[in-house]
């Protein structure tokens, strides 16, 4: 299983932990609420259902509404089928995300990860938000590095693209760290309230995560925004 395909999974079997769904409804949420699956098309989606429904991680049903089967079995259509999760597909989508390798940090990945940390642990959240940060640190002293290097060698222009590759890293370095900081607060705080108790998260059942909007974190309004775009990143 590629790497891309195997991100598809995990979003799919994550949308449907929220609701059963038939194909369209998921392609459309994987459009609009997941942006890093804008390219992907039906000819993509539906053999990933089909594995999902044969490693027994999803089961087919029919569409719900009785006029609807109706009107497609007059028409000579299909009825739409509904995908839902099953116990052990929910259970498999949990123990997805607990992981926090690697994979975790890298572009894709972590931009479908970012999308459902709401039921993620804190825990699970902290590693992978720090590995992010370790692996664009790193990326970044590379982007220096080579633009040291070849600095005297580039045009105007080149050179103004590695700098926009540059700040973009940066910038979603800063981005983490008032996510990092956020995570953190929420965890001192559930540690220094009294009675052990405080207001949860529902679906970590933990303090904490995204700051509201309109506050700050190190000087910068953070508030719920998504990733920033990994894709701006430009190196030699």
């Amino acid at each position: 299983m590629s790497r891309r395909s195997g991100i598809l999974e995990f979003a799919v079997l994550g949308l449907l932990r929220e609701a059963p769904m038939h194909g369209y409804e998921l392609r459309k949420r994987l459009n609009t609420s997941l942006g890093i699956f804008r390219a992907f098309s039906y000819g993509t989606l539906y053999p990933c259902l089909k594995t999902l429904v044969a490693n027994g991680w999803l089961i087919e049903e029919p569409g719900s509404a009785p006029e609807d089967a109706l009107a497609a079995s007059l028409a000579g259509r299909r009825a739409k089928i509904v995908y839902r999760l099953t116990a052990e597909g929910k259970e498999h989508f949990e123990e997805l995300l607990s992981h926090t390798g690697p994979d975790a940090w890298e572009d894709e990945h972590f931009a479908a990860r970012f999308a459902f940390f709401g039921q993620t642990e804190r825990e699970v959240r902290m590693r992978v938000l720090e590995g992010r940060r370790s692996r664009l640190e790193e990326r970044l002293e590379k982007m220096r590095a080579s633009l040291a290097r070849t600095r005297e060698r580039l045009d105007d222009y080149t050179l103004e693209l590695q700098r926009h590759g540059m700040e973009s890293v940066e910038r979603e370095v800063r981005w983490l760290n008032e996510l990092i900081e956020s995570e953190r607060a929420g965890r001192d705080q559930r540690r220094a309230s009294p009675d052990g108790s405080a207001q949860q998260d529902s679906t970590s059942g933990e303090t904490g995560g995204l700051p509201r909007r309109g506050e700050t974190s190190g000087g910068t309004a953070s508030g719920g925004a998504a990733p920033p775009d990994p894709s701006d990143d430009t190196t030699t």
